[in-house]
């Protein structure tokens, strides 16, 4: 337990910076599961504009501290694959 009052603060800010960040991951991995959806029923448009929604937030979450940069472009092209495939299947 923390006994200096700077080590109580640091657990409060560490406690409230968890919880903006769990909401955060857990909003992008509803939009993929989203976009998933769209992707599993073949809708092609409807995939597209998931797609575009995923990565604003994406794009959003990388831009602060909650997920690097990197790991945000990963996710991007994976899910920028499979977007690709289902159009290619289409047509």
């Amino acid at each position: 337990m923390a006994h200096s009052l700077s080590a109580k603060k640091r657990v409060r800010q560490n406690a409230k910076r968890r919880t903006i960040n769990r909401t955060r991951k857990s909003r992008v991995k509803t939009q993929i599961k989203h976009f998933e959806e769209a992707v599993v029923s073949g809708d092609a448009a409807s995939a597209a504009e998931k797609y575009k929604l995923v990565t604003q937030m994406l794009d959003k979450t990388a831009s602060t501290s909650t997920m690097h940069k990197k790991t945000a472009a990963r996710k991007k092209s994976r899910l920028a694959k499979k977007l690709n495939a289902l159009k290619a299947k289409q047509a």
